[in-house]
């Protein structure tokens, strides 16, 4: 016999423990996607339970289900429209008062609804009790304790969910809030003109939609005008009427008047289920706060602890970078040792192993990045962290927490990306997503080391770190001009809670980690395959046929005329033949690299370019080189290795490529204005891609496109020629 299938939302208080009892309930078992038409996280997952499969869906963290936040709506819109089963609030128990708000809402609609109070134990260690069973008969809804860090009071919520979710009692029609005889007295009017008023078809509980048109909710009032009947046009009039009365006997506006009734119906409860016992412990989170958040010491520690997670990020995913690299690099060579010569075998060596391989070898590198992440947010310093930043951000004209976002993007622009819809206002997250891949990502740091290792020597290293902070300065400059101009607006009001610092699971740390790291490779997988596939393409056509006939037959020729001398020579003679022979070789087969691309349609497209790339000191091979890195800045090393005629398996460190740039004509001015170039340029494939998804509007990404490319032209000009103008070379 099949499971039956139950849905279960889980809703409540951002910090509140929800994400730690959903991990406890699914564990790795989770979809994470869109809402649709919103760009709000969201996640699904599954397990079977006492003979039922439950889907239990994570609505965002919200603390009320009014119509102000993109939250709030979804929220509100899944349990209405999508009426699960049985909604699942989760509620901080050592913050009762300011948890019950969203409580109370989730109250008043027609669904079976449990109250979790977590985080029992931090409750506890407060001085705090919670009478559950004198709370579950005040609001006629059964209570569940749990320690979600712990993983304490999991069993008794499923089956509670189950029980619940299977009973057959009547919804709960009483001990909702009462908000004062005039106002109930206007809801029931509203109510009575609505259900003589039907033409209007309305899908919801008749007293919750009196409630929230009196309340002034434009999502109600939206429905309700989308219907375009004479009797929608009535009700609006009546609730008008309605409102108008109400203000004018209050002096104040009604969902004011009716806010301040749910708070006096709030502080009811706490006074009946609330204990307050001595406090045996000091308040550790406090204790922590006053050097971690101090006005001189909190700075300077958050430094050295991302300073920390980088070297983390580098040094430990080293290890593990090297062997998926020497992993690629023998399947590369398996798949062509066993496939015959061919433009199959190149495509698929050269095109689809070497291009997923390109982004599979970072994989170390995000695993632990995300993980000190995901250790940041679990342990609650993120939010320390975006409030040090919050005067720095001020300058870019945006708040502390658009700093999370900025700071991941040196790691990697797409991720970062991703975190912006951490942000409630969308001119913020639309700004920090234009600014974000200004912040240097590690895939162009390759192409720092190879031009600063070539041009600069000793000097390298002030020369890359002179770009990062070119990036930074960029993002402060540029973020101001649209702040004033296309973006323009006051800075939003930075209000973020500081949750309690806490122990994280281990087990959540992995499952936050993997989630992020899994819809990273699945974003990029599909667009560096693609894009490689296409930069292969481009270089490897047209094959010209008496182009090859020319070469075999030149390289014929060779081992003949060197296979004759080395036959009749002897000792030392017959070693110098064959180190002539094999360097003639080499020679050839290099001049036959460049030719090829130089023919090929890269070549055509470099060529058609190098009027554009001159001013700025690059010739038509480097043109092709940063071209080919819109597909990913990875490709920029390995197409300059082909252009230079040294192979394409050369990589930042080859002292064979450094050689060849020498001898290329480029400088260390040019070299320098090549990697500002680089810098600010257009974004990779997968973070134009990930700019479209989030924005929902390719007018963003192609706005994107077209700036930094012209800022990058203009700054890469302006180093070049001025360097030019006083004498540098």
């Amino acid at each position: 016999m099949p499971a039956k299938s139950l849905t279960i939302a889980l809703a409540g208080n951002p910090n509140a423990g929800k994400s730690t009892i959903f991990n406890n309930l699914t564990g790795t078992r989770q979809k994470v996607g869109n809402w649709p038409g919103v760009t709000v996280e969201k996640k699904e997952g599954h397990l079977t339970a006492n003979g039922y499969h439950l889907t239990i869906v994570d609505l965002p963290g919200t603390y009320s289900l009014t119509a102000y936040s993109i939250e709030e709506i979804v929220a509100r819109n899944f349990i209405l429209d999508e009426k699960p089963d049985v909604v699942v609030d989760v509620i901080d128990a050592s913050n009762l008062e300011r948890n019950l708000y969203l409580a109370t809402q989730l109250r008043e609609l027609d669904t079976k609804v449990i109250f979790v109070l977590n985080m029992a134990d931090l409750a506890e260690h407060r001085g705090v009790k919670v009478d559950g069973n004198k709370l579950s008969e005040l609001l006629d809804v059964p209570v569940v304790f749990t320690v979600g860090n712990r993983n304490k009071g999991t069993q008794d919520l499923l089956k509670t969910i189950i029980s619940v979710a299977e009973s057959d009692i009547e919804l709960p029609r009483i001990r909702r809030v009462y908000y004062g005889k005039d106002i109930e007295k206007a809801i029931g009017e509203v109510s009575e003109f609505i259900k003589d008023k039907r033409g209007a078809n309305l899908a919801y509980n008749i007293r919750w939609i009196a409630v929230k048109l009196l309340e002034k909710d434009r999502i109600v009032q939206e429905q309700i005008r989308s219907a375009a009947t004479p009797e929608a046009d009535a009700i609006l009039n009546e609730v008008k009427q309605k409102r108008q009365r109400l203000r004018d006997f209050f002096d104040e506006e009604p969902e004011i008047v009716m806010t301040d009734h749910r708070y006096g119906f709030i502080a009811g409860i706490v006074k009946e289920v609330l204990k307050t016992v001595s406090r045996k412990r000091v308040d550790v989170s406090r204790q922590i706060d006053q050097v971690l958040t101090n006005r001189l010491l909190g700075l300077p520690i958050f430094v050295f602890f991302i300073w920390a997670m980088f070297q983390l990020t580098f040094s430990l995913g080293a290890y593990p970078m090297n062997w998926i690299d020497a992993g690629v690099g023998w399947l590369g060579q398996a798949v062509g040792g066993v496939m015959p010569e061919g433009i199959l075998q190149d495509l698929i060596v050269d095109g689809v192993i070497a291009g997923v391989g390109s982004v599979i070898i970072f994989l170390p590198n995000i695993l632990v990045l995300f993980f000190c992440i995901a250790l940041f947010e679990d342990t609650g310093y993120m939010a320390r962290a975006a409030f040090l930043m919050d005067k720095v951000m001020h300058l870019i004209g945006l708040h502390g927490k658009s700093f999370i976002p900025l700071l991941m993007g040196f790691g990697c622009n797409v991720p970062a990306i991703m975190a912006t819809r951490t942000l409630e206002s969308e001119k913020d997250r639309i700004l920090t997503i234009l600014i974000n891949p200004l912040m240097s990502c590690s895939a162009r740091l390759p192409v720092y080391i190879l031009l600063a290792g070539t041009f600069f020597g000793a000097r390298a290293g002030n020369a890359i770190f002179s770009i990062y902070a070119l990036g930074i300065v960029l993002a402060i400059l540029i973020g101001r001009l649209f702040r004033s101009t296309i973006l323009r607006g006051n800075v939003a009001p930075f209000v973020m809670e500081l949750p309690p610092y806490r122990l994280p699971m281990l087990r959540g740390l992995f499952i936050h980690m993997w989630d992020r790291s899994k819809l990273f490779l699945r974003k990029m997988g599909g667009v560096i395959l693609i894009g490689s596939v296409v930069v292969w393409s481009l270089s490897a056509f047209p094959r010209e046929v008496q182009f090859s006939r020319d070469y075999e037959n030149e390289m014929a020729t060779i081992s003949d005329q060197y296979g004759t001398l080395i036959a009749t020579a002897q000792g030392d003679r017959r070693e110098e033949l064959v180190k002539e022979r094999d360097k003639t070789i080499s020679a050839l087969e290099a001049q036959r690299a460049v030719e090829k691309v130089e023919r090929s349609y890269m070549g055509h497209i470099g060529k058609a370019f190098a009027h554009v790339f001159a001013p700025i000191g690059m010739d038509w091979r480097g043109s092709v080189a940063v071209l080919s890195g819109f597909v990913a800045k990875e490709i920029v090393v390995s197409t300059m290795g082909v252009l230079y005629a040294v192979g394409s398996d050369m990589d930042e460190k080859s002292e064979a490529l450094k050689l060849a740039l020498k001898r290329s004509g480029i400088t260390p001015l040019s070299a320098y204005a090549m990697m500002a170039f680089v810098l600010i340029y257009v974004p990779c494939l997968a973070t134009v891609a990930v700019i479209r998804r989030e924005t929902n509007s390719w007018k963003w990404a192609l706005f994107s496109v077209t700036y930094s490319t012209t800022l990058a032209w203009l700054v890469a000009f302006i180093i070049y020629q001025g360097g030019k103008m006083i004498g540098l070379s």
